[in-house]
């Protein structure tokens, strides 16, 4: 047999032909190229997944030499405003649509295409998850959308997502304003690597909920099954506020102010 460059269109391998053994070429076709991988974690906004995009286009020509199709400003470009089936009739951003998962694409691949896997795997777990209990108090498939987004942002433990979900539910409930940091940088770019400062907490950006009534805008992110799921189903509990522990991992869950405020004093904040 003779061994040719992997990198020929065509390769040519020797068989036997017919009872004589005579030998003729064959043509073969070369396997597909191999796909380069991109993972976008749970609690991603679009605009870190667009950052993502940029670093593994990166990478790509770095470790193979070669220009991918997708960027950061073509990704941003193919996910804006689109309508989504079983959303309403209204475009949307697609903040919170954009499923966090491992997805494979080639050289050629767009970033409308990558786009459009992420809905469609979207749309398959969003099938997956029963929302009759959001219904029974009044909250749309958005709703919950942007709640699983609050809770991926707000949760770091997987136990304490359902009962970040019921402090939401609970305070939507009893019209308290949802005094959710993460929606406040969200809205005002804020990394969780620096403080808020009073002039966050008392600015008018919608995103603002310790000022305003009611979910944010959008989602502030864009939330793994494990979030949607409960913000589907929260915990029957009563708890309306939560105070990061010392851990930074944890958080400590109550129903009564008080209480809420001397664990903050205990933890230091």
């Amino acid at each position: 047999m003779v061994r040719l460059s992997a990198a020929l269109t065509v390769a040519f391998v020797l068989v036997a032909a017919g009872c004589g053994g005579a030998k003729q070429p064959v043509a073969t076709t070369p396997p597909p190229p191999k796909p380069f991988k991109i993972v976008f974690p749970e609690g991603f906004t679009r605009a870190q997944m667009a950052e993502r995009v940029q670093a593994v286009a990166k990478i790509a020509f770095n470790e193979r030499h070669v220009h991918p199709k997708i960027s950061a400003r073509t990704y941003l470009k193919a996910s804006g405003p689109e309508h989504v089936a079983g959303f309403g009739a209204a475009k949307l951003p697609l903040e919170g649509f954009l499923f966090p998962a491992l997805y494979d694409f080639l050289k050629n691949t767009t970033s409308k295409q990558l786009v459009a896997a992420q809905l469609q795997a979207f749309h398959v777990e969003w099938a997956k998850v029963d929302l009759s209990y959001a219904r029974s108090k009044n909250l749309t498939p958005y709703d919950v959308l942007k709640i699983a987004s609050i809770v991926e942002r707000e949760a770091v433990v997987p136990s304490e997502r359902k009962l970040v979900a019921a402090v939401i539910y609970n305070r939507l409930h009893a019209h308290m304003p949802l005094g959710m940091d993460s929606t406040i940088r969200y809205g005002l770019n804020v990394p969780g690597t620096k403080p808020l400062l009073q002039s966050d907490l008392d600015s008018d950006n919608p995103y603002n909920s310790r000022k305003f009534l009611g979910l944010p805008p959008t989602p502030i992110a864009n939330p793994g099954l494990p979030s949607i799921e409960a913000a589907a189903h929260p915990a029957h509990v009563d708890y309306l506020y939560f105070v990061r522990k010392p851990d930074h991992r944890h958080h400590y869950f109550t129903s009564n102010y008080n209480d809420f405020v001397n664990h903050e004093h205990l933890y230091g904040y």
